[in-house]
C-alpha cells in the first residue's frame, strides 16, 4: 500500500522524485495560488508484516498503533477468541466474563483508543456494602453520593477520621499527575495507607477487600504507585461494565484492524528474529516479531532470554442466576467481617441488564485465590445466607472460573507504573519485542501502554513517521 505522510508547500518542485531507499516517492503539484505542494508517498506493498504473538490487550493496542504508523501487522492467536484474559462467554443466555473484571472508565490511553460510547458502559454506583457484625452497611464517595453521608458517617467501618482522610487522600491523588505518582517513593500498599493515617480497622474492613479484589491479595503487598493510581482513577471515573461484556473491549480493537490482520487457533510453537514458526509446522515470515503474551509464555518462546518474570496471582469467581437481586442496585458488596471464603459479590445485570437473560438475575462471588474444594459453590451458598438471607439457598450455579493466572503481581520496586511518558513499558531483544502489563502495570491501561510504547518504538525503528503512531 501507500502511505500519505506529510504535505509541504513548496514555490519549486519536481514532477517526480524517488528516495535513495526507493520506498518513498515525491510528487510535486500546483495548486490555484501557483505554490507547489509536495507529497511525500511511502510505498510499502511489498513489505512483510509484523508479526504480533498475542491478541489480548497489549497485542491489540500494538497492532493498532502500528498500523496507524502504516505498517503492515499479522497478528497470531492461539485462542479462537481475541481478549487475552479479557473475554466473555455467553452461557445460556447469561453473559459470563472469565473472572470478575471491571473497566475504569478514567483510564487516558485505552479510552483514547476506544469508542466508549459504541461500548455502552454501565457504571457501578461509587461505594460499596459492606457486610460487618452480621449485616450490609453502607459506606459511599459522599462526593458523588451526598445523600448517603449519614449512613457512611455511621457505619461501623474505620472511624470517622478514617473517612475524612478518604476524602483528603481522594482530593490529593485527583491533583497528582501520572508522573508525579510514578515518581514518588513506592513501598507496599498497606505500608503506605498506615504512612496516610488509617486505623487497622479501617484498613481490615474496607481496603483489604475492597482493593483485596482488585490486586487479589489481601495482605496489601502490592506497589503503593498502582494503589495511588486505581485511587486517582475511581475518584475521577467510574467502575463499568460494558452493555455486552468485558470482552466488547478487545473485540472493538480487533474491529479496527484490517479483516485478515488477526489469525486465531494460531499457536506459535517457536520465535526467530524475524519469523515464528507455528504448532502446525508452518513458517511465517515478518520484519519483526512482537510477543504480547503473559510473562510465562515469554519464558516458554524464548528460553534463553532471561528476564525477571513476576509471580502470578490467582482467583475463583462463581456464577449464580437468581429469580430476584438480593440488592436491587449497582453496587459491589464487600466481606468487612474478616472471615469466612468470599471477599466480594455483584449482581452483575444491576449494573448491566443485558449479563442476564430475561426474568433472571446473575451474580458474581469472588474468592481469592485458588479453591480445588469440590462443594465450594455449597459452602459460599451457605455463607451468603448470613449476608442475604435463606432465598440465596435457590442460587443456581452456572460456572466456576478457577484462573490460576489472573494477574500479575506488583510489588514495590519493580519499577513499573501507569505514566504513559516515564520509562518503556517493553523490552526489546534483537528484533524481537516483548510487551504485556508485566512491563508497564497489572491493569488493561498497563497492557494498553506497554502495547503503545512497543509500536510507537518499532515504528521509528522500521523508518516510519514516529508522529503517525
Amino acid at each position: 500500500m501507500f502511505n500519505l505522510i506529510r504535505i509541504v508547500f513548496e514555490q519549486h518542485g519536481e514532477n517526480t522524485l524517488r528516495s535513495s531507499n526507493n520506498r518513498q516517492r515525491l510528487c510535486s503539484f500546483q495548486n490555484t495560488s501557483g505554490l507547489y505542494f509536495m507529497i511525500a508517498i511511502q510505498d510499502d506493498s511489498n513489505r512483510p508484516p509484523v508479526l504480533i504473538i498475542g491478541a489480548g490487550m497489549a497485542g491489540l493496542s500494538c497492532a493498532v498503533h502500528l498500523q496507524k504508523a502504516g505498517v503492515p501487522v499479522r497478528v497470531l492467536e492461539a485462542d479462537k477468541q481475541v481478549g487475552g484474559r479479557v473475554q466473555t462467554d455467553e452461557v445460556d443466555g447469561f453473559l459470563l466474563d472469565r473472572g470478575f473484571q471491571v473497566y475504569l472508565d478514567a483510564y487516558p490511553e485505552t479510552g483514547a483508543l476506544l469508542d466508549l460510547k459504541a461500548l455502552d458502559l454501565k457504571p457501578f454506583k461509587s461505594g460499596a456494602l459492606v457486610f460487618r457484625q452480621g449485616k450490609l452497611h453502607r459506606l459511599m464517595d459522599v462526593f458523588r453520593h451526598p445523600g448517603s453521608l449519614w449512613s457512611s458517617i455511621t457505619a461501623p467501618v474505620g472511624s470517622l477520621t478514617d473517612k475524612l482522610r478518604v476524602g483528603l487522600l481522594r482530593t490529593k491523588l485527583q491533583m497528582s499527575s501520572l508522573d508525579s505518582i510514578a515518581a514518588r517513593e513506592d513501598q507496599s500498599t498497606e505500608a503506605y495507607l498506615g504512612s496516610c493515617g488509617f486505623s487497622d480497622r479501617m484498613i481490615d474492613a474496607f481496603f483489604r477487600t475492597f482493593y483485596g479484589g482488585i490486586f487479589l491479595e489481601r495482605e496489601l503487598r502490592t506497589s503503593s504507585r498502582m494503589f495511588e493510581f486505581t485511587f486517582k482513577m475511581f475518584s475521577l471515573g467510574r467502575a463499568t461494565l460494558p452493555a455486552q461484556g468485558m470482552g466488547a473491549i478487545p473485540r472493538q480493537l480487533a474491529a479496527q484492524l484490517q479483516p485478515d490482520a488477526i489469525h486465531l487457533n494460531t499457536k506459535v510453537a517457536a520465535v526467530e528474529p524475524e519469523a515464528v514458526v507455528l504448532e502446525s509446522g508452518e513458517r511465517m515470515s515478518g520484519s519483526a516479531v512482537v510477543v504480547a503474551t503473559d510473562a510465562s509464555v515469554v519464558q516458554t518462546l524464548l528460553p534463553d532470554f532471561k528476564f525477571a518474570a513476576p509471580n502470578w496471582r490467582s482467583v475463583t469467581t462463581l456464577y449464580f442466576a437468581a429469580e430476584a437481586s438480593p440488592i436491587d442496585e449497582a453496587i459491589i458488596c464487600l466481606n468487612g467481617s474478616e472471615a469466612g471464603r468470599v471477599n466480594s459479590v455483584s449482581v452483575l445485570s444491576d449494573v448491566a441488564s443485558g449479563y442476564a437473560k430475561s426474568g433472571k438475575v446473575l451474580l458474581s462471588v469472588v474468592v481469592l485465590g485458588l479453591s480445588a474444594e469440590a462443594s465450594l459453590e455449597a459452602t459460599v451458598q451457605k455463607e451468603l445466607v448470613d449476608w442475604f438471607g435463606t432465598t440465596v439457598e435457590d442460587w443456581q450455579h452456572l460456572r466456576t472460573d478457577r484462573i490460576v493466572h489472573a494477574l500479575p503481581e506488583q510489588l514495590p520496586g519493580s519499577g513499573q507504573s501507569n505514566c504513559s511518558s516515564c520509562s518503556e513499558g517493553f523490552l526489546k531483544h534483537g528484533n524481537i519485542w516483548i510487551c504485556g502489563d508485566h512491563q508497564r502495570s497489572a491493569s488493561i491501561e498497563g497492557a494498553v501502554i506497554s502495547g503503545k510504547q512497543a509500536a510507537e518504538a518499532m515504528a521509528v525503528d522500521l523508518g516510519f513517521s514516529k508522529e503517525l503512531s
